[in-house]
């Protein structure tokens, strides 16, 4: 009998302890300086979203504002004077945090006219973020991670888990990867934010060993909420335990 109820038995789960990103020190991917893109649409909301960002334990917040030809023509003078701001008014609330800007840059000709005049605004060590249409994969991808590290600089690919048109070619990541582009993935995608198919990618990537960095992507209040309930998530806490993440390094 005992035989028996031991094969009928439910085995347990694991016990997946909460945590905070405390180890992730840094995150490298938000929408925080007001009026100049989707994300925070003044300076309200973004103390707001800085103070949700240290709840979760973050210590220091590179902010990436879109740049985007069509969309968010912003540049390098936008981006700083508006981080400018940002910081006076963080240090009028007495808010302590170390923060910085950068950019997601979409992938058009802007982009590649920039990389030709070395007007990138980088993080890290000449890391560039760059994002890609959803609905299509870009016919000069390759040439344009090619003229990017030719200049100098390392690509950084925002949220690869999201480009639907991969998703049943996995072997093209790889090829990236050889390539020597990095993975950002967005926080979201590990609670199906974006869709199952997207966080079955995410959850893959992670077993492939394929990210290099995690972003949380923060456009307004309902993603700080989101990232609550990530703090049991086995894919998260596998990607902390291996200590592979670039992110603190920042």
């Amino acid at each position: 009998m005992g035989f028996l109820k031991n094969i009928f038995k439910k085995k347990k789960k694991p016990i997946v302890y909460p945590f905070d990103f405390t180890d992730l020190v840094t995150d490298v991917h938000s929408h925080l300086i007001p009026g100049i893109d989707d994300g925070a649409k003044s300076l309200d909301d973004s103390i707001s979203l800085i103070l949700g960002l240290q709840s979760l334990g973050y210590k220091k917040i590179i902010t990436t504002p879109h740049v985007m030809s069509d969309y968010y023509k912003n540049d390098k003078e936008i981006i700083l004077t508006g981080l400018s701001r940002l910081k006076e008014a963080l240090k009028l609330h007495k808010i302590d945090v170390d923060i910085e800007a950068a950019a997601e840059y979409y992938l058009d000709e802007h982009f590649e006219k920039l990389i030709d005049q070395k007007e990138l605004l980088t993080f890290g060590k000449d890391m560039v973020l760059f994002e890609l249409s959803f609905f299509e994969e870009p016919k000069v991808l390759d040439n344009i991670i090619f003229k990017l590290q030719l200049e100098g600089y390392t690509p950084v690919l925002a949220h690869p888990e999201r480009y639907s048109y991969w998703h049943r070619s996995m072997d093209k990541y790889e090829k990236l990867i050889d390539k020597g582009v990095l993975f950002q993935a967005n926080l979201g995608s590990f609670s199906g934010n974006y869709g199952p198919e997207v966080m079955k990618v995410a959850e893959k990537m992670v077993e492939n060993n394929w990210l290099s960095l995690l972003g949380s992507d923060t456009h307004h209040m309902m993603h700080i909420q989101l990232f609550q309930s990530l703090k049991t998530n086995p894919f998260i806490h596998r990607l902390l335990n291996e200590n592979k993440l670039l992110n603190s390094t920042l």
